[in-house]
């Protein structure tokens, strides 16, 4: 737990921090804020594409084995294991909520800032991705996966209540 804590520790500042001063810009400046949004939901979407491919080989340099283990493997899914659920079944479910959470955080990317997608879409488009991308994570399960649930539950408080909405 202590390693997990010190590998996460660090990004999960910085994360916080940035949902605090898009939090803040949404009030001071809503232009900025509203794009500052956008790149961060599309930015969690795109995170969830690596579900979609296999987990990379160990480093050659053993300088790096020490390195964080790759949470995004399906594969070690804990429905596998304990449930018993086949792991082609497990891995095409979590491919397929993978897609959905990047595509709804897209979309709620564009229609934070009224691009292609319209503003009145915002709320629920970002709730079911906030809604897949936590199903995944439950599925996929690792401690080093915990800052996902917190930026889910983060877009979800925006959205149920929040300050701050799109549509005004």
């Amino acid at each position: 737990m202590t390693r997990t804590i010190r590998e996460v520790g660090p990004l999960a500042v910085v994360v916080g921090l940035v949902c605090a001063v898009t939090l803040y810009m949404l009030g001071a400046n809503p232009s900025l804020g509203r794009w500052l949004l956008a790149v961060l939901l599309f930015a969690h979407g795109w995170v969830h594409l690596m579900f979609v491919f296999p987990k990379p080989p160990p480093p050659k340099d053993p300088r790096l084995a020490t390195a964080m283990a790759w949470p995004f493997d399906l594969g070690s899914s804990w429905l596998i294991g304990r449930a018993g659920l086949p792991a082609p079944t497990v891995q095409a479910i979590g491919r397929a909520l993978a897609v959905v959470t990047f595509a709804g955080f897209l979309l709620a990317a564009g229609a934070t800032a009224g691009v292609l997608v319209p503003a009145a879409w915002w709320s629920a488009l970002a709730l079911v991705a906030s809604g897949s991308s936590a199903l995944l994570l439950a599925i996929a399960f690792s401690p080093t996966l915990l800052l996902g649930f917190a930026i889910d539950l983060a877009v979800a408080w925006l959205v149920v209540a929040g300050p701050w909405s799109p549509v005004g």
